[in-house]
């Protein structure tokens, strides 16, 4: 390296590497690793593209990016992720949040207007993703988190401190609703395990080999999980009250199945942005009522 690092000389070599390696979005991967080895934002890298970037720096990029180019997912090399429109800490203990959960946030936003006082509850919480994310867009509410898991459980309370959200959201070690009384919540949400135990094995190693097993393991047809919920959201839902639990995008009837058995009306599969079936919900469909323009 004789000529000078620079922002976006660093970018574009790093995207480079990415991209031989053939990483699926080499230009995000490459900024969000250079932001965190610089220190640099978004915007310096726009705004001020020929910064310096010190030996040290560099050196910690090339170590992010070879922890890339092996599949690590960019949130566990940072030990964070957005969702929604909050920041989240993941470690090896919790699923890193993805896109495709935010479905539940958007029929969240629709079931409940933006001063509403309603209480919810999150059903294997992990890092408290759903939770916090419904917390921190609606002002008046407040939830619980629950999960089998001690140390997804440290995780999520330090997410919540971190957002200040800990005044308003409890954390819980117990499975799934086991101890809540009936009819205790307007919301209830879950993004379970769903993989059929079988099928772990040809998934993305960024996956397969970084988020906890007990996240992603479903039973032998991925669906063990819906039918302790069905019944148990049932009766600890209020009357009238909303459900959403992520759902593999081929398992809708029979999770829809699953819930209408244990006595829900209206159940309905609804679409993840990616067109893909994600989420079953008695409540409304994000994608046939937009969410109103504040």
């Amino acid at each position: 390296m004789s000529e000078q690092t620079t922002l976006v000389s660093a970018w574009k070599s790093a995207q480079g590497q990415l991209k031989a390696g053939r990483i699926d979005s080499p230009s995000i991967d490459a900024r969000l690793l250079l932001e965190a080895a610089t220190g640099a934002s978004r915007m310096d890298i726009l705004t001020d593209p020929y910064r310096a970037v010190t030996p040290d720096q560099a050196a910690v990029l090339d170590g992010y990016v070879e922890r890339r180019l092996r599949r690590e997912p960019v949130s566990r090399i940072l030990g964070r992720k957005g969702f929604w429109k909050i920041m989240l800490n993941v470690t090896p203990d919790v699923l890193s949040p993805r896109p495709d959960t935010e479905t539940i946030l958007d029929i969240a936003m629709l079931a409940f207007a933006p001063h509403e006082a309603f209480s919810m509850i999150d059903l294997g919480t992990g890092s408290g993703a759903i939770l916090l994310a419904v917390l921190a867009e609606r002002p008046a509410a407040t939830g619980v988190g629950t999960d089998i898991s001690s140390e997804a459980l440290a995780v999520a309370k330090e997410n919540a401190a971190n957002l200040d959200l800990d005044g308003r959201a409890a954390f819980l070690r117990t499975e799934w609703a086991a101890g809540f009384g009936d009819h205790s919540f307007d919301f209830v949400a879950s993004n379970p395990p769903y993989i059929p135990t079988d099928d772990i094995a040809g998934l993305d190693p960024e996956v397969r080999e970084h988020d906890p097993i007990l996240a992603l393991d479903g039973g032998p047809d991925g669906l063990q999980a819906y039918r302790d919920l069905a019944p148990e959201i049932m009766r600890i839902l209020k009357p009238g009250g909303t459900f959403a639990v992520e759902i593999g995008f081929d398992q809708g009837p029979q999770v829809k199945a699953l819930f209408e058995a244990a006595g829900f009306d209206g159940v309905i599969v609804v679409k993840d942005l990616g067109d893909r079936y994600r989420v079953v919900t008695n409540g409304p469909d994000p994608r046939t009522n937009p969410i109103p323009k504040m």
